[in-house]
């Protein structure tokens, strides 16, 4: 079985892990996307979210691969016709990581690297005095890069996976800082209509991040789009039921809303979610009208 990922290191342990669990022998197709191509520029300026996955999607729409593994995160909200997300590994550490300096301890004015708006609106919010500086590439080339920075930003997720372990970092409560819808889970797409392998990835699918991702990309699905807005979502499980978090904010962090809700059927729990910041005004702050 041919399996078809991006070729960064982060990406190649996912593809490898998916390929230990498949109960099958699989080999590994790496494949370049658009947001591998273009470094120099920003994810907005390029698309935002999807940018590193259409290519591999289309490999897997012309039956080029089997399967495509996706960060969770990169995924688009939407689904995409003849394809179906048919499994997701269990979930990883799902929250942001600041590394160089703890936030308490970051200057006046302090600068700090990321490409994510969604992380820089959360902390303009708690500290409007830092500059935000663009950062993008892999997460040890951001580290490297961050080196002349104060603190840079990373997923908590990738530290663990490939067993970075910065000298200074601090894991970043959700009550802080939302991570991305999708963060820290491994998505497994194939075509809709291939039974046989639908069937097989369903035997290696976890529910519980199944159903944590499904109500959080619910929620994003109402705005229609990802990481190209100061959005984030977090759903994790209390007993029988989930709770959803999320935040929606302007781009500089003067605005920000955050909220809650909690219920047992993913899709109905983010979609309820979602309308109740449309009511409070989340429309108007994603275009740029904050005003109540």
């Amino acid at each position: 079985m041919k399996i078809a990922t991006r070729g960064s290191e982060l990406a190649l342990w996912q593809a490898k892990l998916v390929a230990s669990v498949l109960p099958v022998p699989s080999q590994i197709a790496v494949i370049e996307t658009e947001g591998d191509r273009a470094l120099d520029r920003s994810l907005v300026e390029i698309g935002g979210q999807g940018v590193f996955v259409k290519e591999i999607q289309q490999r897997v729409l012309h039956h080029q691969a089997a399967v495509a593994v996706h960060s969770g995160k990169d995924l688009p909200s939407m689904p995409v016709a003849g394809l179906r997300i048919a499994a997701w590994l269990p979930r990883a550490d799902p929250r942001d990581v600041l590394v160089g300096r703890v936030l308490k301890d970051l200057p006046e004015g302090a600068r700090v690297g990321t490409s994510s708006i969604r992380r820089a609106a959360q902390l303009l919010a708690l500290r409007p005095d830092v500059e935000i500086v663009s950062l993008r590439g892999n997460i040890r080339t951001r580290l490297d890069k961050g080196r002349g920075l104060d603190a840079v930003f990373v997923a908590a997720a990738a530290l663990q996976r490939l067993d970075i372990k910065p000298p200074v970092a601090e894991v970043l409560s959700p009550d802080l800082m939302l991570p991305q819808v999708g963060q820290g889970a491994i998505a497994i797409e194939c075509r809709a209509d291939d039974e046989d392998t639908l069937a097989m990835l369903k035997s290696i699918n976890d529910v519980a991040t199944e159903q944590a991702v499904l109500a959080e990309r619910s929620f994003l699905r109402v705005f229609g789009t990802g990481c190209s807005l100061p959005i984030g979502g977090l759903a994790e499980a209390a007993g029988a039921e989930f709770t959803l978090r999320a935040m929606v904010a302007t781009h500089d962090g003067t605005r920000v809303l955050r909220g809650s809700a909690r219920g047992g059927e993913p899709v109905e729990l983010g979609v309820e979610l979602a309308h109740s910041f449309v009511e409070r005004g989340a429309l108007r702050l994603l275009s740029g009208q904050d005003e109540e």
